[in-house]
């Protein structure tokens, strides 16, 4: 009869033999504890970084500007909203918010509609060499910007010191192409071949099927194009030298030339310019890790390229 192992075999206490009973395995109840320490921890690095700030320049655009100068640091005393009013005024944030909006969601939209059409026959493979195309476009993403030709190109196209001309040089930029192209590999091609069976058109197939398919990734990347747009300051200083078409950015730049030892006043035009930012991530942060993460999950495999059958399926119906 085969003598039991002395790893396996327990003792009167229960502690089996050649064992290591100092090496106590975690209770199910530390994991769970452990998480949360990590999570509040990084909470608490987050709102010292980044929270902190806003706060304080909040509470500091509550003060009139003879509290601010008797206790920068303290609370207000008394609490006030008169220096959101006169920044309001001063600045005339107003108008500058209309223009920061058309600057934003125009280019925005031209932005996403052609990254989608360009994204799609590359990540189907429907070119020659697709790998090549995708490989360059990915890399002329982190090509520094021209800004000097490009004002050279405004000026000789009149497109200097115009509200359309400001538009069409901001609506090419390409925003989320990489993440497009992982994002679609993700949606089947049975699909493509379905509609182009049951006559669907190309245009009418990127809107109606492949757009409502990626919600996540364009809310994701709608974010990030609004946000660049609105924060934009260097390319307003250049091209728009007219006070009536500068954005939020170049006001507020101007404002705090002209105020900036009233630092209650400062900090209200700041968190007026800020707070539609601020509202935009809170309302749509989902969005913003949805479709990053889908993105992110194809986006390093290679383009396949397109199967012969589906080829020719879609240039005999023409969709």
């Amino acid at each position: 009869m085969k003598a039991p192992s002395p790893v396996l075999e327990r003792t009167d206490r229960g502690i089996a033999r050649g064992s290591r009973p100092w090496a106590k395995a975690p209770t199910p109840s530390t994991k769970p504890a452990k998480a949360i320490t990590t999570n509040l921890l990084c909470f608490a690095i987050a709102a010292v970084l980044f929270a902190l700030p806003l706060v304080y320049m909040l509470l500091q655009a509550f003060k009139t500007y003879t509290g601010f100068l008797q206790n920068p640091t303290g609370m207000p005393d008394p609490w006030t909203v008169e220096s959101f009013s006169t920044a309001w005024r001063q600045g005339d944030f107003g108008r500058q918010m209309i223009n920061s909006l058309v600057y934003a969601v125009i280019p925005d939209t031209v932005t996403l509609i052609l990254g989608v059409f360009l994204a799609f026959p590359i990540s189907r493979g429907y070119f020659k060499r697709s790998n090549a195309l995708y490989t360059f476009f990915i890399f002329s993403g982190f090509l520094p910007g021209g800004l000097i030709p490009l004002f050279i190109e405004a000026r000789t196209l009149h497109l200097y010191n115009s509200m359309a001309g400001y538009l069409i040089l901001t609506s090419l930029a390409g925003a989320g192409f990489f993440f497009f192209v992982g994002y679609i590999k993700g949606i089947p091609r049975e699909i493509d071949e379905a509609a182009a069976l049951d006559g669907c058109g190309y245009v009418r197939f990127i809107f109606t099927i492949i757009m409502p398919q990626m919600k996540p990734a364009l809310a994701t990347f709608a974010v990030f194009g609004f946000v660049h747009a609105w924060n934009n300051l260097i390319l307003p200083l250049v091209m728009l030298s007219d006070a009536a078409l500068w954005p939020v950015t170049r006001g507020l730049y101007s404002f705090f030339g002209e105020y900036t030892q009233n630092w209650p006043l400062i900090a209200a035009g700041t968190f007026i310019v800020a707070a539609p930012i601020l509202l935009l991530f809170v309302l749509l942060q989902r969005h913003l890790v949805e479709g990053v993460a889908g993105g992110a999950a194809f986006g390093a495999q290679g383009v396949t390229a397109a199967p012969t059958g589906a080829g020719r399926t879609e240039r005999r119906d023409g969709s």
